[in-house]
């Protein structure tokens, strides 16, 4: 058998302990000690706001340039869930979409600005899509994994998604009978880049799975609640699938800490550089005016009863809100006094 040299053992364990603990996100705030410690201040405005809080630029790239986003579907994804997903990419940056709107929850993402002053770009637009419809690596994915699978993505003999390092992000989406690493129990998704010792590129990647089957009460909250909390009813999902309906908000956190943090070296807080507290981690569960703690916020039905907080193009969807830095407290389309 074949041993790696000590050496690079060494920087394969360093490699695992970094991929840890990077932008794992999860709707309940309460369960995961990050950002919500971090919401210690009051605001008559919004719950989350601190001046305690200190978003700062560590001088690395951000995507100002026209965003594009290309999903990989890995295992089987039925063809009502992919339009779910790419209508939420395609109303980010849809303006005429009525208010409150997606692309309205984006303008926060854009006030985030590179060394030069240059804003997040505000066109966001659905790119080349791969299937991976038989599971090519396995039912069950490590953080490691997950880039041989972009690699594969990027590499096929047929239809190769282009290799874009400056604009283009690579949304890995599994679907709900696969395991990922600290799927359910630490994270819904998380973001980070690729090593250039694995895919030959540095490229900017997300990964959300479908929790529908696995612990829908864990990510796909409000639309399935835990076990342990039997009195709770879950809410009407407003496009009628809990567990996609519930990768939206974990999709659109990903995709606005990718835009403002691609490298890990641009916006967040903390002193951490290994684990950064980013603009959605500092939002976590809230979705609306009055929003924190266990308190979602003020939030909207339709006239089916579902429940949302802003509008796509033709459809409605549930995100949660982001930090904006310049008033430093979380903002969304769908506030009271906007």
């Amino acid at each position: 058998m074949y041993r790696a040299p000590v050496l690079l053992s060494l920087i394969a364990v360093a490699t695992l302990l970094i991929l840890t603990p990077v932008n794992g996100y999860r709707p309940w705030p309460h369960l995961k000690p990050n950002s919500s410690d971090l919401m210690i201040g009051g605001s008559k405005k919004f719950e989350g706001s601190s001046e305690f809080v200190h978003m700062r630029y560590h001088m690395g790239p951000v995507l100002t340039a026209s965003i594009t986003i290309h999903p990989i579907w890995y295992g089987r994804w039925q063809k009502s869930q992919k339009k779910i997903i790419r209508e939420f990419i395609n109303s980010i940056s849809a303006v005429n979409a009525k208010h409150p709107s997606v692309a309205g929850w984006w303008k926060t993402v854009q006030l985030y600005t590179d060394q030069t002053g240059s804003n997040i770009s505000r066109t966001v637009g659905l790119g080349e899509e791969k299937n991976d419809r038989f599971y090519s690596h396995g039912k069950s994915l490590t953080r490691l994994s997950i880039q041989s699978v972009i690699k594969s993505a990027v590499t096929a003999r047929t239809k190769p998604l282009p290799i874009n390092p400056k604009s283009g992000l690579y949304l890995l989406l599994t679907s709900d009978d696969v395991y990922v690493q600290d799927f359910c129990g630490q994270v819904c998704g998380f973001h980070y880049f690729t090593f250039p010792s694995i895919v030959g590129y540095t490229l900017p990647y997300a990964w959300v799975g479908n929790s529908g089957k696995l612990c829908p009460g864990t990510c796909a909250y409000p639309f399935a609640v835990p076990e342990y909390m039997p009195g709770l009813k879950p809410l009407k999902s407003p496009n009628g699938d809990v567990g996609v309906d519930g990768m939206i908000s974990v999709i659109g956190h990903e995709v606005a800490e990718l835009a403002t943090n691609p490298l890990v070296n641009a916006w967040y807080a903390g002193q951490d550089p290994v684990a950064p507290v980013e603009i959605a981690d500092l939002c976590e569960g809230i979705y609306g005016t009055g929003g924190g703690g266990s308190y979602m916020g003020q939030l909207l039905n339709d006239k089916d009863g579902a429940t949302y907080n802003m509008n796509g193009i033709r459809r409605r969807y549930l995100v949660q809100w982001v930090w904006n830095h310049i008033v430093s407290y979380c903002t969304g389309p769908n506030a009271l006094d906007q």
